[in-house]
């Protein structure tokens, strides 16, 4: 009991930094895919993969076979879109991704998932990218 008390900034320095270090894997959510998750579902098949960034972002380089759906025009074409398949959201970093996936999920979609870090996670990772 002397060594807690005696040492209490310590024990309390260490549980900020453990809670700080565990911080952005709790904040990422349930439905946040990391580049490697996101790369075995794509190898699963039946997954369409939906860019929420702009025009101009997309044209710049995307996955193959993604689809571009900005996001402030996603209400309007939510209906090219089919419910029936796993859907991977992605933009340049991962904000937009999670609102767009959020939209996707109140509009009824079950399988839904945000790819973490965005377009930015997966070129830094080294996997592929067309133009």
């Amino acid at each position: 009991m002397k060594f807690i008390i005696d040492n209490i900034w310590l024990i309390l320095i260490a549980l900020l930094s453990g809670g700080a270090l565990l911080w952005p894997s709790l904040n990422r959510g349930k439905h946040a895919l990391s580049t490697l998750q996101a790369t075995q579902l794509l190898n699963q098949g039946k997954t369409v993969v939906l860019d929420v960034r702009t025009t101009e972002e997309f044209a710049k380089g995307h996955l193959r076979a993604a689809l571009n759906i900005p996001l402030q025009d996603l209400d309007s074409r939510i209906g090219e879109l089919d419910k029936g398949r796993a859907v991977l959201v992605m933009c340049a970093s991962g904000a937009r991704s999670a609102k767009g996936a959020a939209q996707l999920r109140r509009a009824g979609f079950a399988n839904v998932h945000s790819l973490d870090g965005g377009f930015a996670a997966w070129q830094t990772q080294g996997l592929p990218t067309t133009k």
